[in-house]
């Protein structure tokens, strides 16, 4: 959801740049790809990095998203440099003031977000429970049995008709286990697998997704109007937020940002309520004045008629 933000910059501040910027963030992707990326890299490592690409004067062109597992903070001549490597392992490095920093869970450390160790014991849980599902699956499969022997004094006897009965009964083609009147107290082991039951599985997957701040509607895409609002202010917005300020911040300098000049990354929420909500919302702002037809039309994801 967060790659479908529309991002829009205004302002009057470095328009060449802000002509780069409509049509896509770098040469290399889309918004779409762009935001995807950056806010995988946020959950996954609480931080996530973006830096500028810049021509061959040193003026940003656009701008990257950076692993911070690859980074590094380097201090230069009393000025602190961010280090980073690409996949192909080359370095390149840039200013911290020219680059932006997202985090979540910021608290240790005054650049970065901590780690998702928090989560670990719930991983651990649902590692456990899945291991069990497969060793109950290979157990169901084997059959062992238990039995008694009897006339036998040595361990080394014991060994031997141990390799025999496995030999002539388990390593062919199937058939009848025979045991001779040696053998007594005959009996299946049955073995029986411990798995979490529904209740105590629906708990631990409920902590994963009270620790992302999502639930099961939005991941299957069941969520609309109101609950979709509920989500998009509770995961998405904080997200829009600090990217808006972050690049905004990177981009522009504090003067630019006082004369208007800004980035922006916003969606449009309205498509994503229920039809009748849509018709109802297009009557009365329509009737009121306070909304004109292409605003309308985009409720109901048309495209703007011609001429406006």
């Amino acid at each position: 959801h967060i790659s479908k933000l529309s991002v829009q910059v205004q302002g009057s501040a470095k328009p060449r740049l802000q002509t780069r910027l409509r049509t896509g963030p770098n040469e290399w992707q889309t918004w779409g790809q762009f935001l995807y990326r950056l806010s995988t890299i946020l959950d996954v490592q609480n931080t996530a990095f973006v830096v500028p690409v810049q021509d061959d004067f040193g003026e940003p062109t656009g701008i990257f998203p950076v692993l911070p597992s690859r980074c590094e903070v380097l201090q230069y001549s009393g000025e602190p440099w961010l280090r980073y490597q690409f996949s192909t392992g080359e370095y390149a490095a840039v200013e911290m003031a020219s680059c932006g920093i997202l985090t979540r869970f910021q608290y240790s450390d005054d650049l970065f977000g901590d780690d998702n160790a928090a989560l670990t014991p719930t991983m651990e849980l649902i590692n456990i429970q899945n291991q069990g599902i497969s060793e109950g699956v290979k157990s169901a499969a084997t059959f062992r049995f238990m039995a008694r022997v009897n006339n036998f004094t040595k361990t080394e006897d014991l060994a031997k008709e141990r390799q025999r009965f496995t030999k002539e009964n388990l390593r062919g083609e199937g058939g009848v286990l025979l045991f001779p009147n040696t053998y007594s107290d005959i009996q299946q082991i049955k073995s029986s697998p411990f798995v979490v039951d529904a209740d105590q599985m629906d708990s631990i997957r409920k902590n994963v997704f009270d620790y992302f701040g999502v639930n099961e509607d939005v991941l299957q895409n069941k969520a609309y109007g109101d609950a979709w609002s509920a989500f998009y202010e509770g995961a998405i917005e904080p997200f829009a937020v600090q990217f808006s300020d972050v690049v905004s911040k990177m981009l522009f300098t504090e003067r630019e940002r006082a004369s208007g000049s800004f980035l922006m990354a916003t969606a449009n929420r309205l498509q994503y309520m229920s039809n009748t909500e849509k018709l109802n919302v297009s009557a009365q702002m329509a009737d009121r004045g306070i909304m004109n037809r292409d605003e309308i039309r985009e409720i109901w994801n048309l495209p703007p008629l011609p001429d406006g």
